[in-house]
């Protein structure tokens, strides 16, 4: 396996106003910031720098050319760097088909793409105009990207590919959109898999190792720990100021995952390709979400607070349907052991107390044998502090103005084989067996729960299917 290439470290020697320091992957049109809040515009393409091949070519800049990437670089030659032209081939035609756009009407379309190494080489060749403004780890204008080499060969290409859909959406869509989409929507479409020379973009990773430095997941986690946690309404409102945070590019992500992978929204996220242009963006897209917008909220929540690699979003999807009152009778249901948080369709009401019981056996994984549990769980193996695979309960009390979203589902309830709940709060009672959004998958079977007012005289639940 080659070794990794170093990264680039700023030069002691470099007067400041020409080291560049400041945010990641910013993108400027024109380089003109407009009025309108969060939004980067402009009408042509910047003019480009103008390359000397004679001076590059004396301080030893290699140039390596591709169909789609005229790629310049004072690193050695490294296959991790060779490989770079074809990377951006690749991804060429699956930004087309992204923003369905026909590639066909853009053959000569190409981008210039500088990779640094040390910055002093970089800016007496000429390849590092002064007039940029400060940038962290990459910065794309019109469709010249420049971009720090990091230690890694993954985030290397993640760089690429993050400024290059700037590069994209600037000169072929005319536009990025407002702050959080521009972002959100370059990290979604730079987070890929490259084996065997092909290139799979919109890429969720299966565990930390698969992309070496990314760390979106990470900062989202640390973020939560630290009680910063960011409404959906706070990241649409992000201003290009706000891009100087590299945790915030983790929260553009996570929001732009949240929209594309998810079943109810996946199809209004995508009609903002068509509205990169339009000064309302932010409020075309509310308004496409206005039934709903209560409910995506709550569902943001519970996905950031609950996210892990390998998140399976369509099996966490949650009805927010109100239920109706626990019959007098009680009630049974079904609960599948393969997905999140289901509703069982019933209201507990506030300071009545339930019985909960539950029974069946079901599959938890495969390898290297199938797990089997029951509603008690597993006590070989633990997820977030609870035995794998033990049944939870959440009351959940309907949108109410000013609490936190979806702070039901982050305190859950163990049942169990059974348990008396008395909720503080009217709401609806949701079930799920405690696993991972990630581990889901693998799961089979169902149990069966049986939920009904307490019998005051009884100190301990009757037996299930006793009437």
């Amino acid at each position: 396996m080659a070794a990794e290439l170093p990264s680039a470290q700023a030069p002691e020697k470099i007067p400041r106003r020409r080291w560049i320091l400041g945010t990641i992957g910013l993108s400027v049109h024109q380089g003109v910031l407009k009025s309108l809040p969060g939004l980067v515009a402009g009408p042509v393409e910047p003019r480009p720098m103008v390359i000397d091949p004679a001076k590059i070519r004396s301080m030893g800049i290699r140039r390596l050319e591709g169909s789609r990437l005229t790629l310049y670089t004072d690193l050695p030659s490294h296959p991790a760097i060779e490989e770079l032209p074809q990377v951006f081939e690749q991804a060429f035609p699956q930004w087309c088909s992204y923003f369905q756009v026909d590639g066909q009407a853009y053959n000569k379309w190409r981008c210039t793409a500088v990779l640094i190494g040390e910055t002093e080489r970089i800016v007496k060749a000429g390849l590092l105009p002064l007039e940029l403004p400060p940038f962290r780890f990459g910065f794309a204008r019109g469709r010249e990207i420049w971009f720090f080499n990091p230690p890694s060969d993954y985030y290397r290409r993640h760089l690429l590919l993050h400024e290059g859909t700037h590069a994209f959406m600037n000169s072929i869509l005319g536009n990025c959109g407002p702050t959080w989409y521009m972002e959100g929507i370059a990290e979604l479409l730079a987070s890929h898999r490259w084996e065997g020379g092909k290139l799979q973009m919109l890429y969720f990773p299966r565990d930390p190792e698969e992309l070496p430095l990314w760390g979106r997941i990470r900062m989202i986690q640390e973020d939560l720990k630290a009680n910063k946690f960011l409404t959906l309404e706070q990241i649409l409102e992000l201003r290009p100021r706000d891009a100087e945070s590299v945790e915030l590019y983790g929260w553009c992500w996570a929001a732009a995952t949240f929209f594309e992978r998810h079943p109810r929204y996946h199809g209004s996220f995508r009609q903002l390709i068509h509205w990169v242009l339009q000064p309302d963006f932010n409020e075309l897209f509310r308004k496409t979400l206005r039934e709903w917008w209560n409910w995506a909220e709550e569902e943001w929540a519970v996905f950031v607070h609950s996210l892990e690699y390998n998140h399976d979003l369509s099996r966490e999807v949650l009805d927010l349907t109100p239920g109706w009152p626990v019959p007098p009778v009680g009630a049974e249901v079904v609960i599948a052991a393969d997905r999140g948080w289901q509703n069982t369709g019933l209201l507990l009401e506030a300071g009545k107390t339930y019985l909960l019981q539950a029974q069946g056996r079901y599959q938890l994984a495969t390898e290297p044998v199938i797990w089997w549990s029951e509603p008690g769980g597993v006590s070989i193996r633990y997820y977030r502090g609870r035995p794998l695979g033990i049944l939870l309960a959440a009351v959940w009390p309907g949108i109410v103005p000013g609490a936190p979203p979806g702070d039901a589902f982050r305190n859950p309830i163990p049942v169990g084989l059974g348990t008396r709940l008395t909720p503080k709060q009217t709401g609806t009672l949701f079930l799920r067996i405690n696993d991972s959004p990630g581990e889901l998958a693998d799961n089979a079977g169902t149990l069966t729960v049986r939920v009904q007012l307490a019998d005051p005289l009884r100190t301990m639940p009757p037996e299930f299917g006793s009437r």
